[in-house]
């Protein structure tokens, strides 16, 4: 994320009224606006290996999931994000005739983030504590975009999240829509700099 420098702070709604009218996407914390940087061509192919997986899985169930351009409502009500993918299982994000809402989840069970150099400390930290608030969410999956890893995090019963780690040679579940992933699979056709 880049700060906008010229920008002044806004409000939620006008965030949104805003960020509709814009061509580059803008994610919303703390009352700023901050420009979505481009990836990788690794960072989009390994997107796109999980949109298939996770889309041929959901098929036409209640499950929907969402990339790049769809963003989350975190639990305050004033900050935005728009995660890599997002599925959602709840059928208050279905579409509701509302514009604004054709764009927004905001009961999300699963965000699965790619990570990027310029953004992976926020993902891991000001981000990830942001998407924990939400009741929703069951898992949180960071995905390595320089070498072949996952970091599954999972909120227990116990409402306390618990770290999963997985390499290259392993495989790992998503138990919030029961789908069983190979890790490597994840970087079919992805080219790892040196």
């Amino acid at each position: 994320m880049i700060a906008l420098r010229d920008s002044p702070s806004m409000t939620p709604e006008e965030y949104l009224a805003w960020e509709a009218t814009q061509e580059a996407r803008h994610e919303f914390f703390k009352g700023e606006a901050y420009a979505m940087v481009g990836g990788t061509k690794a960072h989009n192919r390994i997107g796109i290996n999980l949109l298939d997986q996770l889309d041929e899985h959901l098929g036409d169930g209640p499950c929907a999931v969402y990339f790049a351009d769809i963003k989350t409502e975190m639990a305050n009500g004033r900050d935005y994000f728009y995660p890599d993918l997002v599925v959602t299982c709840d059928e208050r994000d279905r579409a509701s005739g509302d514009s604004a809402a054709e764009s927004i989840v905001r009961f999300p069970s699963l965000v699965i983030e790619v990570l990027s150099p310029s953004t992976e400390a926020f993902d891991r930290g000001g981000k990830f504590a942001q998407f924990r608030a939400l009741d929703s969410l069951q898992e949180y999956v960071l995905v390595q975009s320089k070498q072949a890893g996952v970091e599954l995090f999972r909120r227990g019963e116990d409402g306390l999240w618990t770290l999963h780690p997985y390499g290259a040679d392993d495989y790992f579940r998503l138990e919030s829509i029961g789908l069983e992933v190979q890790v490597e699979s994840l970087y079919r056709r992805v080219i790892f700099e040196d």
